[in-house]
Parts: structure tokens; C-alpha cells; sequence
């Protein structure tokens, strides 16, 4: 079944979009606003202001790929085009894998399309503790709204599929909460390869919606440029200097692109939006740039079912629980929300921790795998203060995250639901992803071994795909990077409008709650930037 390729309709129809790879000289650009980045933030920021009547360059690193590059729904083709490093991203010592997108829509093209309000007490948090102002749960409403409208959010009506329903089950059988998850999808297929790209445009990213839109209202999309430096002088920023990059989309080709505009908004995503700040030197007079960043802390138990499951088929994630989320407040014992992940051929090999002829008999029970994960939510306590942003020797960046006694009482809290909650589901064994666990056969087995597990990096198998902080707002500049507003402290003209001005994790899924706050924000900017909101 072929669908239509957008990009390939609105470049004939006069869309500008330039792919530096093919850039033979120097280029200078300018427009009213500047953006880096196409993700949640950049590409919801792209919409408004151009349709506010500003003209708008978008910067992306990584490359347009469309529902055409998607048709395959191949796992290797995905993790090389669409994600960063080609999905060897991690922590510096390498303990905590990352998956985070890099190409035109950037982890919107590539997640699994959970879409949650941001928790209420999260927010209270923020208030009371981080001094943000204007962000508010009532405050937000609107904004959530708005943007549920705009990207088809809401809860999956379908049944779930067998990996889903054994989280359902098990959470019934225990008499656990569990809640059905919204999603930004139009027309969705159930395919379940959402993280390799959607081939059908049902996937409401921002690859097919708010960018779209904003090439409609004349802006201008650059892909496979890298923005080496934000130029600044005083209280200003001046301009941006970007390297284009070759086919492969990471080897620079020599032409470079010079870029000026009144206001300058950064949206590449914690890890990337504080590297580039910190690579351009710009005012850090409190040293806060890339501290507190946070990734919710992701482990995972692996159950083999009576039956088959196929967890690589069907919506990867349309149910969830909240049991252990809140049940200790908002600054006890650290609390999790239960998810389950599809289970594609090669990342499940992957965290599997086995080799040879064991890797091969495990993957031979494919079919029968459920797993459930959990998002730890870190952040809200002193033992708990994310990691932290730096530069590498070639200017790119690294992230240091140190696991806490805190955090690890989490893992293992986590560890003890999650095996608890599969066999509740008639799970035949459970083992933890864990260097030294095994194949449980029985909830007291499991119960025993896991209480016994050394919890310590590189035994315990450790992932994230939520990244956040790093440029945390508050309204105190000893305190934040940017006020409530996402506007920078120091520099007049500069924003930062995605995840890395979260002042600590969320509890779920991030992207909703970047969707809303840069609605509001953005908004707020085009107006003070004389633009009509329409």
C-alpha cells in the first residue's frame, strides 16, 4: 500500500528546504527568527511563529527522511538515519544507553507516541521548589487542549495488543491501577514499528504536521546542517555559524552557513541545546549551563508467556500504570510509571546480556516475550540530581549520570513490581535484564533473587529514551538558565524552547508536556515580537 510522500508534493509546490550535503559555497540566511532544532519544541515553535506572519529559517542536524525512507520499517536502516550516533548514544562511561532522534522531526519521528499531561504534583514541584512562575496545572489546561487538537491526541480506542494486555492483566490481578495511554496518531495502522519511522503519515510528528505547516506559511527548512556556534556580543546574540554536513550526515563538507535573525530559539534537546550553549561560551555567571540534567532512569524484566505474545507487533505502548508513581509523594522513595516496550529483533538481542549459542536460543522464544519497563523520576530529591552536560575534546557532547543509592532502591523496587506484576499475568518465567540474573519460575524465586541482586552499572542493563534539563528555568537567574518563558537570563534575543529547560524529570513520557509548555511560551514570544497570533 503506497502513501503520499508530502515533502515531494510541497517541494514541487515551492516549499524551501535545502539539503546542505549539497551546499557548494558559503550561504547566509536571515529572518525575523532563527530555530535549531525540528523536534517537539522547534517544530511546535516553527507553526506558531510562522503563522503568526514572522519569517522563520528551521536549523536541523540530522536528515529529511519520509515516509518513503520508511516503507521497509527495517530496524538497522532506522537506528543509522534517525537516531543519535546511530543509536550508540549513552552515558560517558557507557552504563545508560540513549535513544534520542537526529533528523527532521527529531524524536517525534521515532518514539512510540505516548502522549501525557504533565503530572499536576510535577508542576506544584516546580513552583514551590524551582521559584517557575505561570506553568500551573490549571495554567496549562488550555495549552494541552490545544495541542491534543492539533496532533490527534487522544486514548488509543483499540484493544491493546497482547504485550499491553499482559501489563493490563497482571495490574488487574493484583488490584493495581492501570490506565490506557493517549496517542498523537491519525489513521494508525497497528503496524508497531513506530520507532522506525511511520510509513502510512499516521504518526502525528512533527515531521508531518507543524513543519509541514510552517513551510506553507514561507518558512525555511535547512537539514543536515550543524550549528557550530552561537555568535554574541553583550546581552545579544549576533548570528549562527553552521557546517554543512555530507550525505552521510555527520562528516562536515568544507561550505558553511551563516545565519541572522532577531530572535534566536534553541531547540535541539537536553544533551544538545546546553552543549551548544556551553560550546558557544555564552554568560553562565551561576555555572548552571548542562547541570541537573535528567533521562528517567529506564530497566526492564523480560517474562516468557505460555503463548505468543509477538510484542513486535501492534501499538508498541497503549497501556500504563501509575501504582507506584506518586505512592510515597512527590519527594519520598523515588517512584516509577510501568510500561511495556516493543520488542524489536535487535535491540532485544541487545540488552538480552547473552552471547552464542545462549543469545540464540533466547532469541528462538522471541514470540513468547512480554517485557515491562519502568521510568524512574528523578530530580525531586537532593539524592537525585540528574548528571551533567559537558563538551568533549572536539566540542561534542557527553553526558555524566552517576547512579545514587537513591535511584538504585528504585531499580530494585521496580525490578520486584515488574516480575511481581508478570506472573501475576501467568508468566512461565521472568528474568530481570540483568547481568546476573536468571530464568525465575516462580514469584518467590524471583522475589528471593532480585533482593540479592548487586545493583551496580553494567550488571544491572540500564536505558533511557527521555532526556531533560539542562538549561532548567526558573525565574531566580541564581537558579535557572531561562525564566518561566524560556527566555535566557542573560542574552536579550535567545530562547530555549524543548525539554532541556525542564527543572527536573516528569514521570511520563515528555513529549506533550513539550508540545504545551512551547505553545504557551512561543506564543507569549510572537507577541513581543509584534506578530499576530492567528
Amino acid at each position: 500500500m503506497a502513501f503520499p510522500n508530502i515533502y515531494t508534493t510541497g517541494i514541487a509546490s515551492g516549499w524551501k528546504v535545502i539539503d546542505a550535503s549539497s551546499l557548494k559555497a558559503p550561504l547566509t540566511l536571515d529572518a525575523e527568527v532563527a530555530i535549531v532544532g525540528t523536534g517537539a519544541g522547534g517544530g511546535v515553535a516553527a507553526e506558531i511563529l510562522s503563522r503568526a506572519g514572522l519569517s522563520v529559517v528551521m536549523i536541523e542536524e540530522g536528515p529529511l527522511k519520509t515516509s518513503d525512507s520508511f516503507k521497509d520499517m527495517d530496524e538497522a536502516r532506522a537506528y543509522r538515519d534517525l537516531y543519535q550516533e546511530g543509536a550508540g548514544r549513552a552515558t560517558s562511561d557507557g552504563a545508560i544507553s540513549i535513544l534520542q532522534g537526529r533528523c527532521v522531526g527529531g524524536s517525534t519521528t521515532v518514539n512510540w507516541t505516548s502522549s501525557f499531561r504533565t503530572p499536576g504534583q510535577t508542576l506544584a514541584h516546580w513552583a514551590s521548589q524551582h521559584e517557575v512562575a505561570g506553568h500551573s496545572e490549571k495554567e496549562m489546561a488550555p495549552w494541552f487542549a490545544k495541542m491534543e487538537e492539533r496532533l490527534g491526541i487522544a486514548p488509543w480506542a483499540m484493544a491493546p495488543n497482547e504485550n499491553n494486555s499482559i501489563l493490563q492483566r497482571g495490574c488487574k490481578a493484583l488490584g493495581w491501577e492501570s490506565h490506557v495511554i493517549p496517542r498523537n496518531v491519525k489513521g494508525c495502522l497497528d503496524a508497531g514499528y513506530c520507532g522506525h519511522g511511520c510509513p502510512a503519515n499516521a504518526k502525528q510528528s512533527m515531521l508531518v504536521t507543524t513543519i509541514p505547516s510552517a513551510l506553507e506559511h514561507g518558512a525555511t527548512l535547512l537539514h543536515r546542517l550543524r550549528v557550530r556556534q552561537v555568535q554574541h556580543a553583550a546581552n545579544k546574540v549576533e548570528g549562527l555559524v553552521c557546517d554543512a554536513l555530507g550525505p552521510d550526515g555527520r562528516t562536515p563538507t568544507g561550505a558553511t552557513v551563516s545565519v541572522k535573525a532577531r530572535h534566536y530559539v534553541i531547540a535541539g534537546g537536553a544533551i544538545n541545546s546546553p552543549a551548544l550553549l556551553l560550546r558557544s561560551q555564552v554568560p553562565d555567571p551561576y555555572k548552571l549551563l548542562g547541570k541537573r540534567t535528567f533521562i528517567h532512569p529506564v530497566n526492564l524484566s523480560v517474562a516468557t508467556m505460555p503463548k505468543r505474545v509477538d510484542a513486535f507487533y501492534g501499538t508498541p505502548q497503549s497501556v500504563a500504570s501509575d501504582q507506584f508513581q506518586w505512592k510515597d509523594g512527590v519527594t519520598g522513595p523515588i517512584g516509577y510509571k510501568l510500561e511495556v516496550p516493543p520488542l524489536a529483533v535487535g535491540i532485544t538481542a541487545g540488552i538480552s546480556n547473552l552471547f552464542g549459542l545462549e543469545l540464540k536460543k533466547s532469541m528462538a522464544q522471541l514470540p513468547n516475550y512480554n517485557a515491562v519497563l519502568a521510568l524512574l523520576r528523578d530530580g525531586f530529591v537532593p539524592q537525585s540530581e540528574g548528571g551533567q552536560v559537558r563538551l568533549g575534546s572536539d566540542g561534542s557532547p557527553i553526558l555524566d549520570y552517576e547512579v545514587s543509592p537513591y535511584v538504585w532502591d528504585g531499580i530494585r523496587r521496580a525490578f520486584l513490581s515488574m516480575a511481581e506484576l508478570q506472573f501475576a499475568a501467568g508468566a512461565a518465567s521472568v528474568r530481570p535484564a540483568h547481568l546476573d540474573s536468571a530464568n525465575y519460575t516462580t514469584w518467590n524465586e524471583a522475589r528471593a533473587a532480585i533482593l540479592a541482586l548487586p545493583l551496580e552499572k553494567f550488571r544491572a542493563t540500564l536505558f533511557t529514551a527521555h532526556l531533560m534539563g539542562g538549561c532548567g528555568m526558573s525565574e531566580n537567574p541564581r537558579s535557572g538558565v531561562v525564566n518561566s518563558q524560556g527566555r535566557h537570563h542573560q542574552l536579550a534575543n535567545l530562547s530555549v524552547m524543548d525539554a532541556s529547560t525542564f527543572p527536573t524529570s516528569l514521570g511520563v513520557n515528555p513529549q506533550l508536556t513539550i508540545y504545551g509548555l512551547v505553545a504557551q511560551n512561543v506564543s507569549a514570544l510572537a507577541g513581543e515580537l509584534g506578530a499576530k497570533l492567528q
